[in-house]
């Protein structure tokens, strides 16, 4: 991912599950101000408690950062999740609809790749996982 210009950036504590709605609400308002339609603003808040429920389940906790962030001719959105918790053995599989090494529908992460443009993970084992998940809106 090519470095966007930031104009303006909130982060989020994630450490109990009402951490979650906090973080949904902050993204609905941020893509509303960074112009984005009723939908977009589901589709961001959509992938915001994605990855929001995926720190606090697998992750231990961690912080969402996000971010209006500004290119030539487009302005967007940018969420940056982040945890330290056990990480993610085998991205590839994580990646592919239905996979979950938990009791879930394993449809979080490749469902966030989906409603977003740019979409960026990784994870080290005994480290934590870092993931960064873009929205634009063309000016």
């Amino acid at each position: 991912m090519t470095p966007a210009r930031i104009s303006e950036e909130v982060h989020i504590d994630l450490a109990l599950p009402s951490d979650n709605a906090g973080a949904i609400c902050t993204a609905k308002r941020l893509a509303g101000q960074a112009g984005f339609d009723e939908a977009g603003q589901s589709l961001i808040a959509t992938a915001v408690s994605e990855l929001a429920t995926n720190i606090l389940r697998y992750g231990g906790g961690g912080e969402v950062v996000l971010r209006l962030i500004h290119e030539p001719g487009r302005s967007g959105m940018e969420i940056l999740a982040e945890d330290h918790g056990p990480g993610i053995r085998n991205i590839e599989r994580a990646m592919q609809d239905h996979f979950s090494t938990g009791k879930s529908l394993g449809l979080g992460l490749p469902g966030v790749k989906r409603l977003m443009d740019e979409f960026f993970i990784n994870s080290k084992p005994g480290v934590g996982t870092l993931c960064i998940a873009r929205k634009w809106r063309r000016l």
